[in-house]
């Protein structure tokens, strides 16, 4: 079980670099050229995700397409919000609002799976949306783009994990992971081809870094999936934010000031009780297969 927890600090150690990678480029490049480029060096991951019983073409089909779609669409919408969120606003800080996807999927499986919620979740809810107004001061300081780009990257990404949870065991690893990068992929090809800019050595080499640390970080979830259960490695993405803050504060000159400190940890909090919570019945990791 330790192997597998350690596995999932790498994993999230790994996206938070990812990530690093990507705001280093400064918006130099538009956010879905950027995904599209990292999605493509996100394939090199698929050899490792296969089985040997795999086939190639179920990196594109599913028993369920519709959820397959669904998968592909969020992904999309997932990756480039990140991006663009990256770019504006600190890392804490648009890690702080992606990081309302727990409280995202608590409210999108009510409506979707019909799952009954009780009110410790729903107090979790409550906690986590008053972080995001004390983050985000509404009136008090400016908003832009990269807030409601993350909050919008937290909302996809939920969708995506309800998206999941509906397939169940019927889907194989390939698939749920070949929709999440087929549908940036593509997306970021299409948007890019009106006003493509050809990146220079330097963007080659933080795409690079972007592309195949995501690529890396998802080998090593099933890896640590595969030794630990699913509800000790989850709450290890978490320690992205210490990453965050610590890029932030050496990298990127961030300062964040005590109120934002305060809504940060509400909204972690919040996030983490609801994975604990939900780690108390069949985690979402075992019913899509991914272990």
């Amino acid at each position: 079980m330790i192997k597998g927890v350690l596995l999932g600090f790498a994993c999230y150690a790994a996206y938070a670099i990812s990530d690093a990678f990507v705001k280093s480029l400064h918006g130099s490049l538009p956010a879905y050229e950027a995904v599209f480029f990292g999605a493509v060096l996100m394939l090199s991951a698929l050899p490792f995700i296969r089985k040997p019983q795999d086939r190639w073409i179920e990196v594109f089909k599913a028993n369920r397409p519709s959820l397959w779609w669904v998968r592909a669409i969020s992904g999309a919408i997932c990756n480039i919000a990140a991006v663009i969120a990256f770019t504006a606003l600190p890392m804490a800080e648009a890690f702080a609002l992606i990081f309302l996807l727990p409280i995202f999927v608590t409210l999108l499986s009510v409506v979707f799976l019909k799952e009954h919620v009780g009110w410790r979740r729903w107090s979790a809810v409550v906690a986590g949306f008053i972080g995001v107004l004390v983050v985000l001061r509404p009136g008090f300081r400016a908003l832009g783009v990269g807030h409601l780009a993350a909050m919008i990257c937290g909302l996809s990404g939920a969708l995506s994990v309800v998206a999941l949870r509906m397939a169940g065991a019927h889907e194989k690893r390939i698939s749920l992971y070949g929709a999440g990068v087929v549908g940036p992929l593509v997306a970021g090809g299409v948007l890019m081809l009106p006003h493509f800019v050809w990146p220079e050595l330097w963007q080659w080499g933080l795409l690079a870094g972007y592309g195949l640390l995501a690529g890396l970080a998802g080998v090593l979830l099933m890896f640590a999936t595969q030794h630990a259960p699913a509800n000790r490695v989850a709450p290890t993405q978490y320690s992205q934010m210490l990453w965050a803050i610590g890029f932030g504060y050496w990298l990127f000159g961030d300062h964040l000031d005590w109120p934002m400190l305060i809504g940060i940890a509400l909204i972690l909090g919040s996030g983490l009780f609801t994975l604990v919570r939900e780690g108390k019945v069949t985690p979402w990791w075992r019913r899509a297969k991914l272990v």
